[in-house]
């Protein structure tokens, strides 16, 4: 019996790609594909819907294999398959969580095939003691492979958090 990280290391290892219907509907429903800014915004959004959905392999679909993410928490993991785990055991711990990222710049470094996400970040979950309604500032690093952008790396950093104990102190 396989554990589950690699199930998830399975099915991440393999060609993942942003569907080409979100850079569609992104680009206005044209067949031209979207300028490189406007990919990224789709994939953000497709990721934040996956989040949304509790689904894990759509969430990691965006992440390079090597991803290195940096939470709020300071918690941090350097692969796809590590940091999907902690996603689905938040998501098991915390059963209604939700994240959104909203980008507030796209710089796009064409030569070198890279990119820089710059946004606000907001979470919100239950706690025994309250709702938790956290939110900060984040950084993405986008790399452009085989044609489709995915996240090399993210950092979320908190600038507030109200509605529980949760709150009070660094978890």
């Amino acid at each position: 019996m396989r554990t589950t990280t690699e199930l998830l290391w399975m099915a991440l290892s393999g060609a993942m790609v942003v569907p080409v219907a979100m850079a569609m509907a992104a680009s206005g429903g044209q067949t031209a594909p979207p300028d490189d800014a406007t990919a990224i915004r789709a994939a953000r959004a497709a990721s934040n819907a996956a989040i949304a959905r509790h689904d894990v392999l759509g969430i990691a679909a965006h992440w390079l294999p090597d991803v290195s993410i940096v939470t709020s928490t300071g918690a941090h993991d350097h692969t796809s398959a590590a940091n999907a785990s902690r996603m689905a055991a938040q998501f098991t711990r915390r059963p209604d969580t939700v994240y959104v990222r909203t980008p507030t710049a796209v710089d796009v470094f064409g030569a070198w095939a890279v990119a820089s996400e710059r946004g606000e970040w907001t979470g919100r979950w239950t706690e025994p003691d309250g709702v938790v309604d956290i939110r900060g500032t984040y950084l993405a690093q986008w790399r452009k492979v085989g044609g489709t952008w995915r996240i090399q790396a993210e950092v979320f950093v908190p600038t507030r958090c109200t509605g529980s104990s949760y709150c009070a102190a660094h978890p």
